[in-house]
């Protein structure tokens, strides 16, 4: 036992140091192994990150090749980033447990996999599959290799360049994406915007292996605990959501039809079901006392509403340039880049302004900056140019969103308890995923409605393309995300009340890590 003197100079040492000790079991890394291991991680970050992108300058490549429907073409996106956000969480608690290499090295290796599986795919079933074991697996490696960081950077200098870097990365990647994609799509074949995958994962299992130390949270005294049914009630309540939008697209079919209301009402009953789980599990996936904050409410609501607009401008100009426009699928990745540029040059300025002005305002002009921009884009036509119709939109949507997104990083961890900061961040990463799954198949739904609506109208032959029937559902499309940011200013303007004083400035906590 420990004498009297010793247990009294345990109780001096800071809070954190005591909780610290008894939640984790590192082992000590050399130095000079500590950037290398980085380096490694940036890399895989950067992997998924860029798988976000890649596939949506494909995905007109891929839809032809594989003869995608319209209606279901959204779930070569949506398939991934349900599977990505809806088990995020889980994610993150396994690696805690199991140790956040072991758990890093296995998304990686099941990434690869998943990969190789999509980038063979000889129809749209075998690719959706693809794609949601490719969320599945990146569920895992995310946040693994966050936590990495954190206990592998302890001294605060090097974990502020640490995570500085793993930003830039994070941020960088988007647009390395969309050229990425562009060039492979139109030099190689859509189908290496996924096998691409194979050797940079493998590289980094074998790097990992050797320069990545092992970490684990000591599991509490009652055992460790998973949620496995609120993962799965969580995840099945979002594909039924997504689902039901999808059978609504279909021709024939509706809003009002009978798979439809079956499809939502699942829906409504499984994430009702989800929440009463939460509620009286001893270790919740989503302890609700983290959402149910004003603050943290408001802002993951808005996170998931701006996602939702923010993919009408990805998705639809995507297939604007290529179908409309006639660009190549590497032109239509440097027609983004301005988008990618803007916030990446615009969240420097931010991160200065935070402290002065608190996250509200910047947030409220953020988002009208990005319905306005969203909204140029209902007036783009067969005979626009880029320079002219859709550059100004970018431009305003990449500053209007870098006023956004980094206060919203802060706020999500306004008033969070030490215990509950890494699921406060994870949720926030989530409701980005899951936006961007309902954005999607919503979006698309109302497109497929418009254009099917407008063809017929039109007495124009359903089987073949019209670019005039195509532009007609992108406005619709566009409208509706103009809406959904909007709702997100709505959310920001009646719950955020948080000053300058109240935000909190976290390391390592970064929308869209």
């Amino acid at each position: 036992m420990a004498s009297d003197a010793e247990l009294a100079a345990q109780d001096k040492r800071p809070a954190h140091e005591n909780r610290l000790e008894s939640t984790e079991e590192t082992i000590e890394e050399p130095p000079s192994h500590r950037w290398w291991a980085l380096a490694v991680i940036a890399i895989a970050q950067l992997m998924v990150v860029l798988d976000g992108t890649v596939i949506t300058i494909a995905l007109p490549s891929a839809q032809r090749d594989l003869h995608i429907s319209n209606a279901d073409r959204q779930w070569t996106i949506t398939a991934y980033t349900l599977a990505f956000g809806g088990l995020l969480l889980l994610g993150g608690r396994i690696a805690d447990y199991l140790g956040r290499k072991r758990i890093f090295l296995v998304g990686l290796l099941g990434f690869a996999a998943a990969s190789a599986l999509g980038g063979a795919a000889q129809n749209g079933a075998t690719l959706f599959g693809a794609r949601a074991l490719q969320g599945l697996f990146a569920a895992l490696l995310a946040p693994a290799a966050l936590s990495l960081i954190t206990v592998t950077f302890t001294e605060v200098k090097e974990r502020a360049r640490a995570f500085a870097i793993y930003g830039a990365i994070s941020g960088g990647g988007a647009a390395i994406g969309l050229i990425l994609g562009g060039a492979l799509t139109e030099y190689a074949s859509w189908r290496w915007c996924l096998l691409i995958n194979v050797p940079i994962a493998i590289g980094a299992v074998i790097a990992g292996t050797i320069l990545v130390t092992e970490s684990k949270a000591s599991k509490p005294a009652g055992g460790s605990s998973y949620d496995i049914p609120g993962a799965i009630l969580g995840t099945a309540g979002l594909v039924a959501l997504v689902y039901g939008f999808t059978q609504a697209a279909k021709p024939g079919v509706g809003w009002l039809s009978v798979e439809t209301i079956s499809y939502l009402a699942g829906a409504a009953i499984l994430l009702v079901a989800f929440v009463l789980v939460e509620l009286r599990s001893a270790s919740p996936l989503l302890p609700m006392r983290v959402v149910l904050d004003r603050n943290r409410g408001g802002t993951y609501l808005a996170s998931l509403l701006v996602f939702a607009g923010l993919f009408a401008m990805f998705l639809f100009l995507s297939y604007y340039f290529q179908y409309n426009l006639g660009y190549s699928a590497l032109k239509s990745g440097i027609a983004f880049l301005p988008f990618s540029g803007g916030i990446i040059v615009t969240s420097g300025v931010v991160s200065a302004l935070l402290p002065r002005t608190g996250p509200k305002p910047l947030m409220l002009i953020g988002l009208a900056m990005g319905a306005i921009g969203l909204a140029t884009y209902t007036s783009i036509s067969d005979t626009s140019s880029w320079a002219a119709s859709v550059l100004p939109g970018e431009l305003l949507m990449s500053v209007g969103l870098a006023l956004v997104l980094v206060p919203l990083s802060s706020l999500a961890l306004t008033g969070v308890k030490d215990d509950d900061a890494g699921v406060a961040s994870a949720v926030l990463n989530s409701t980005q995923q899951i936006g961007g799954s309902l954005g999607t198949a919503l979006l698309n739904t109302f497109y497929a409605s418009a254009v099917t609506s407008y063809v017929a109208a039109h007495h124009l032959s359903p089987t073949a393309f019209n670019p005039l029937a195509a532009i007609h559902g992108y406005h619709v499309a566009f409208w509706i995300g103009v809406g959904l940011i909007a709702a997100a200013f709505v959310a920001i303007l009646v719950l955020v009340n948080a000053g300058n004083d109240d935000i909190t400035t976290q390391p390592g906590v970064a929308a869209g890590a």
